[in-house]
């Protein structure tokens, strides 16, 4: 083009601006990408060379057998091709389909169980009665609760039973199990599952319906275990723990490490590829014989451990005790001071000329008070409850307001404790008095970047790819969780990203759960069960105000209906991924009291816990004032001089100067003091969680008992 071009043309061109052709075909050609994406998606489950569709069935009420419901899926099609795995889940190939399913049946009311199979499967089948008295009955909403807050795959409702009831009235109680349903799925249509051909209906929703993706899961090459043996080692105490399965979520490496919920973290020697004992091909079935294929002819080995790249089971950072500016007592000194507490001589008032040999045969009336104490522990754990709900009722209506002690000088008293002119401005070195704990875990210079890259690599791994029949050769498990591995219970592998073994501070956001009148006030420091992910395990967390800024409240309690950020020590999680916190019961059961997501891994966050003395103006003249109670003795009024005041009112202050001997302080503030006002004096401390980190869990009672269910299991 000659001449003079036009500015609108030359901007167009630096911003490199598309014409309205170009940006026609960028939207086709995106599309276009989208469309093959969820195509390809689609096409990654199900078929014969990929893994088939894992669907956990799951019973809502406690008078369902979810066995005898399989029967019908079994006899869905004539043509369909039924295998079993060691493991006990049932394998379906439907050839007019092209397309293959695994059933896996978690025990019925074990909320771990179901859980665990949650974690792996790509639909869940829940199944309600239209005969029983309520749809989802108090068990199955705890299960139900639970699975929606861990991560809710695609879904199927199946309703039973509708044969026995009336035809007339079935309608209508179809109607009302809809109507129940939708309370928790809303955008959920029920299918009936009575009859031979109900079955089919069934594999065709799920072979066809779209899959949800959950994060946490698909990010993480995952294993339900097909058959699982374990040999031990000439020692006996460990052993190696071999696992065949269909391999899902991304490309599985022989040097990670592998997760096993409630046995943990584990390396693995090599990983062996075999045919796939379940093809969709019938003619082939027939020809390996149907059932549970094991041809070591075509057994191979398909990746070997790296003893020099391979990931290292190390969770804890090894400190060097000559670095760091910091002295700590060692771990002697410690005992030793702890036994010297222990052996501390307790003095009893004896008659005079006893000896010390006497002495310890005069009986001790704490003894007897303590078995009085034991035999009234119902009465002392409700004055405990009681107590707890009163402190909690107090630091809601009076937030971190103490009174200032009169026998122990204020000085010392609060002497880790300091003012800060803005709580949200002034700053605070993260790196300051940091506890022993602290040197035992592992930070990062950048999460955000690291969690970048490990999700980047993780997707170019290098091993068993997503749909591969594989066996993973995992040792080093001892050889007592084997033993005491439950029946019915699926056995899960996740492998763990990079650093997901190493201890760190983990920061999750958790909201309270349940009805509001059932909901406690939880302690902070209280020991909490967590579910992480994948992960289980028992800690103690601090609790905070979820809010920006660098500094973050510390809340005494976990008040009904709030949100807070709990901080505790753990392995790393990358986020997204779900966390739940259960309460541990005295008789072993367990309660859902919040849920919520892992927020970052950040040690440097810094929690502050606040006190706030109070005092009374005692005399007023415009803008000072005669404050008391507060102090009882002029050198505390000195030493708290340089902290500002602020009022209840809204006016802030400042200390001028000591008066008399018994704490009285002359105060000016920036405006007319009320004489109902109340003077107050923030001062701030930082705190830190404990290391309370307990890898096992015990597994809680079941939720339900199922008649049926028990005797298909024997």
């Amino acid at each position: 083009m000659k001449g003079k071009v036009s500015v609108k043309t030359l901007t167009k061109r630096a911003r490199k601006e598309l014409k309205k052709d170009e940006r026609r075909n960028q939207a086709v050609q995106l599309r276009q990408k989208k469309r093959d994406e969820v195509l390809l998606k689609k096409r990654s489950l199900g078929g014969a060379c990929t893994a088939p569709f894992l669907i956990a069935v799951v019973s809502l009420n406690a008078d369902i057998d979810p066995f005898g419901i399989l029967e019908f899926i079994k006899q869905a099609d004539d043509e369909a091709v039924i295998t079993n795995s060691g493991e006990g889940n049932i394998h379906i190939s439907v050839p007019r389909f092209k397309q293959r399913f695994t059933l896996v049946v978690p025990a019925p009311g074990d909320l771990f169980s179901s859980l665990d199979a949650l974690k792996v499967a790509d639909t869940v089948m829940f199944l309600v009665s239209a005969s029983s008295g309520e749809t989802i009955d108090d068990a199955g909403e705890k299960i139900l609760t639970a699975i929606m807050a861990q991560g809710l795959p695609s879904t199927v409702v199946a309703v039973t039973d509708l044969e026995s009831i009336p035809p007339k009235k079935r309608h209508t109680a179809k109607q009302q199990v809809q109507k129940d349903v939708l309370r928790w799925l809303p955008e959920e249509k029920i299918i009936t599952l009575d009859k031979i051909g109900d079955g089919l209906t069934f594999l065709r929703k799920v072979g066809s319906q779209k899959q949800r993706a959950i994060i946490q899961r698909d990010r993480r090459p995952h294993m339900l275990a097909e058959v699982a043996e374990f040999l031990p080692d000439d020692e006996g105490s460990t052993g190696t723990l071999k696992v065949s399965g269909f391999v899902r979520g991304c490309p599985l490496s022989v040097n990670s490490l592998v997760h096993i919920p409630g046995w943990g973290d584990f390396q693995m020697s090599h990983i062996e590829t075999t045919n796939d004992p379940h093809p969709l091909d019938k003619g082939r079935a027939a020809r390996d014989g149907g059932m549970e294929t094991d041809d070591s002819d075509t057994t191979r080995v398909l990746a070997t451990a790296d003893p020099r790249i391979q990931e290292s089971l190390q969770s804890e950072n090894s400190p060097d005790p000559m670095e760091g500016e910091q002295t700590w007592p060692t771990e002697e000194e410690l005992d030793e001071a702890k036994e010297s507490l222990e052996a501390k001589r307790r003095v009893k008032r004896v008659p005079k000329g006893t000896s010390e040999y006497q002495a310890a045969w005069i009986p001790d009336e704490g003894g007897v008070d303590a078995q009085r104490y034991d035999d009234k522990m119902d009465l002392t754990e409700e004055q405990e409850t009681l107590k707890k709900i009163k402190e909690a009722r107090t630091d809601s209506q009076f937030p971190d307001e103490i009174d200032t002690p009169h026998e122990t000088p204020a000085r010392v008293r609060f002497q880790k404790y300091r003012g800060l002119q803005s709580f949200r401005t002034s700053p605070w070195d993260p790196c300051e008095n940091l506890p022993v704990e602290y040197s035992r875990i592992f930070q990062f210079a950048n999460f955000d970047r690291t969690k970048k890259r490990v999700l980047k690599d993780s997707k170019e791994t290098e091993g068993a790819m997503p749909g591969w029949y594989v066996t993973l050769h995992i040792h080093g498990v001892p050889q007592h969780l084997w033993a005491a591995r439950r029946s019915g219970h699926p056995l899960v592998v996740y492998v763990l990203l990079p650093h997901e073994q190493k201890m760190s501070l983990l920061n999750i956001v958790l909201k309270r759960t349940g009805p509001i009148e059932n909901q406690q006030p939880i302690k902070s420091k209280e020991q909490l069960v967590f579910h992480i992910g994948h992960r289980r395990f028992k800690a103690c967390p601090i609790f905070s105000q979820h809010t920006n800024g660098s500094k973050h409240k510390y809340e005494r309690y976990f008040q009904p209906e709030a949100t807070v950020v709990a901080s505790l020590f753990a392995p790393i999680m990358f986020p997204p991924c779900s966390v739940m916190a259960y309460s541990e019961m005295k008789d072993g059961s367990q309660e859902l009291v919040a849920t919520g997501s892992v927020l970052s891994v950040n040690p440097n966050r810094i929690v502050a816990k606040r006190v706030v003395l109070s005092g009374h103006p005692f005399k007023i003249h415009k803008r000072s004032a005669v404050v008391r109670f507060m102090f009882f003795n002029p050198e505390d009024v000195t030493w708290f001089k340089p902290v500002e005041l602020r009022t209840k009112h809204g006016r802030r202050g400042h200390i001028k100067e000591s008066l008399g001997t018994h704490g009285h302080m002359k105060c000016v503030f920036d405006g007319q003091l009320k004489s109902e006002d109340t003077i107050l004096m923030n001062l701030y401390k930082r705190v830190f969680p404990k290391w309370t980190y307990e890898p096992f869990v015990n597994t809680p009672p079941s939720l339900f008992s199922n008649r049926l269910t028990d005797e298909v299991m024997e």
